[in-house]
């Protein structure tokens, strides 16, 4: 039973593969129970039909291989092929007393037509080829106009129409289905894309505030503690021990970030959350600690904020100080405000810092950048200019509402 299915199997796919073949064979099938059914008689005896008591004439014969022939083409101009053979079953009903059954060639063509057209040309054909052929044979065939015969070319004509405007429906239906399965797998493609980029470039601003935040701590401690050696050891020792703990803190935040490149399951990967602004004091210690005044200055205590906005504003605040250490000279200091206003968070990084200071984006680096990257992921907005008579200035305002939140766990 399987071998047989695989050879039907193989059979169809290659019939599909060979469509004129199929027309072939489909042909000389029709013309097979053409010249059959011009054998038989329905009204050959009074207990009903014989067969074998009449017999086609030559012309009769020559218009079934016409009509047959022509459906080798069905495919290639369907319309030409029926009004072909619609002709020659015209023909034959009128020009014969006692007419073959032409008239399948025409059915077939009609078929052919309303499956591989549209509905309204099946409708406009289909009526017209059942009148033709339905009222050549009331008018011109030897039987009254009532006769079974005449109502089965009519029944004929119509169910060939019918069926193959249902199939040329369910092929529709199937391309439509099969064409939303495809573009629903282009997007679901391009969205794990979109969210890969995004992912990416949300581990690089990471890295980067890491680095580049740990990294400027550790090089002014090394530079104290180079300044100070010989003539002040203890001072140079607590440098030292500044260094280290900045080099710790930078290690610790980049194994957390580098293990979410890790695949789930990991029994290494880190499981400490992401910083957020209830770890502000001891980043803002880490500056002071580095010989940066650092004022903090905050009126969001009982704000429960989102995971993303948390991060972000954490983030930006790392950055912007780090800017201010790295760019706005030794004596600058620097203030802190987080408030919330209704549904936003602002958050303020001011320093007073050397008059004649680049912007940071012009230094060739990513702070900035990273930092308009963050905000505008989650909806908000950054400022970022020199104030007026020296110092720099970063705002961001973070919205803090349901779509922030759900945003920021997708990301």
């Amino acid at each position: 039973m399987t071998s047989l299915d695989s050879g039907f199997s193989r059979g169809r796919r290659w019939l599909r593969a060979h469509p004129l073949a199929f027309d072939a064979g489909l042909a000389l099938g029709a013309l097979a129970c053409m010249v059959t059914g011009s054998f038989a008689d329905p009204h050959g005896s009074p207990n009903g039909p014989t067969f074998g008591d009449r017999t086609p004439d030559g012309t009769s014969v020559l218009l079934m291989v016409l009509g047959a022939a022509a459906l080798v083409l069905r495919r290639r101009d369907p319309l030409a092929v029926l009004a072909f053979t619609g002709g020659v079953a015209l023909l034959e009903l009128i020009a014969d007393d006692r007419p073959a059954p032409v008239a399948m060639s025409a059915v077939i063509a009609l078929y052919t037509v309303a499956a591989r057209t549209d509905r309204p040309t099946t409708w406009r054909v289909g009526l017209l080829t059942m009148a033709v052929l339905t009222g050549a044979a009331m008018l011109f065939g030897p039987t009254p106009w009532y006769a079974q015969e005449n109502l089965g070319v009519f029944a004929w004509t119509g169910m060939a129409a019918a069926a193959g405007d249902a199939v040329r429906s369910r092929r529709a239906f199937v391309d439509a289905i099969r064409e939303r399965a495809e573009r629903a797998e282009r997007t679901r493609d391009e969205e794990a894309r979109r969210r890969v980029a995004e992912e990416r470039l949300r581990i690089a601003r990471d890295l980067h505030d890491v680095v580049a935040h740990h990294i400027a701590l550790v090089n002014v401690q090394a530079g104290v503690a180079a300044h100070v050696m010989d003539k002040r050891p203890d001072q140079a020792k607590e440098a030292l021990a500044h260094v280290r703990e900045a080099s710790r803190s930078a290690l610790n935040e980049l194994r957390a970030t580098v293990g979410l490149l890790r695949q789930s399951g990991d029994p290494e990967a880190p499981t400490e959350p992401a910083p957020g602004l209830a770890v502000l004091d001891e980043l803002l210690a880490t500056f002071r600690n580095a010989g940066l005044p650092v004022e903090l200055a905050r009126a969001d205590e009982d704000a429960d904020l989102p995971a993303a906005v948390d991060l972000a504003a954490y983030r930006i605040i790392q950055e912007a100080l780090t800017n201010v250490q790295k760019h706005a000279g030794p004596d600058a200091k620097a203030e802190v405000s987080v408030v919330r206003v209704g549904r936003t968070v602002e958050i303020t990084v001011l320093d007073n810092g050397v008059p004649q200071q680049a912007p940071p984006a012009d230094t060739g680096g990513h702070g900035l950048l990273g930092m308009r990257e963050r905000v505008t992921a989650l909806g908000g907005r950054l400022t970022a200019a020199p104030r007026y008579g020296g110092g720099f200035r970063v705002q961001a305002i973070l919205p803090v509402t349901a779509a922030t939140a759900r945003t920021g766990e997708d990301t």
